[in-house]
């Protein structure tokens, strides 16, 4: 009994608990927060409230088309261990929220000018706002245009804190009910 014990211990569980730990952390994508102690739900995005025609902005906080940050949860088992970890380079400021800055380059201003008249601004005889312009939107094309004229070097983005991993009331239950299940399968040989 003490060789099943300590197989599942060292080997089993960092398995199990890994691939629970995954699944947890998927579903609090799916449910648009993090579940410790209840659900906390994210601040939601501001590409929901833009209220554009394409097909992102309908896709979930934190969600896209390509699902790049959920699908990149991972964990690695060890001897009594395991790592639970998501190598995306953004996942940490999205994790724990924060500053992030932005330098201002030429290319950035030339995607802004492109954008700015995408939609309606001043090329080719469509004025700003002016309604027989396909895709007027004066409002939206305006904050390209100060994007392509701005003096500013850089630009500071403050980023809300949409937890998605970390410690979990909820997880270290269904852990502990899956040692507790695989304990009493041992002792009941």
């Amino acid at each position: 009994m003490v060789k099943d014990v300590e197989h599942l211990l060292s080997r089993k569980l960092p398995v199990a608990a890994g691939k629970i730990a995954k699944q947890h952390f998927q579903e609090n994508f799916l449910k648009g927060g993090f579940v410790n102690g209840g659900l906390h739900p994210w601040q939601p995005s501001k590409r929901l409230s833009s209220g554009g025609p394409g097909a992102d902005s309908h896709y979930p906080t934190l969600l896209s088309s390509r699902k790049h940050l959920f699908s990149s949860i991972g964990y690695t088992p060890g001897h009594a261990k395991v790592t639970v970890f998501n190598d995306v380079i953004y996942a940490p400021i999205h994790n724990e929220g924060g500053t992030i800055t932005v330098p201002v380059t030429a290319r950035m201003r030339r995607f802004a000018w492109a954008k700015y008249y995408s939609l309606g601004g001043g090329r080719n005889g469509a004025q700003e706002g002016r309604e027989g312009s396909k895709n007027a939107n004066p409002d939206e094309a305006g904050k390209w245009k100060g994007l392509a004229l701005t003096k500013k070097q850089a630009l500071t983005i403050n980023m809300p804190r949409r937890q998605f991993m970390g410690d979990s009331a909820e997880l270290t239950e269904k852990i502990a009910e899956y040692l507790e299940k695989e304990l009493l399968k041992i002792v009941n040989q």
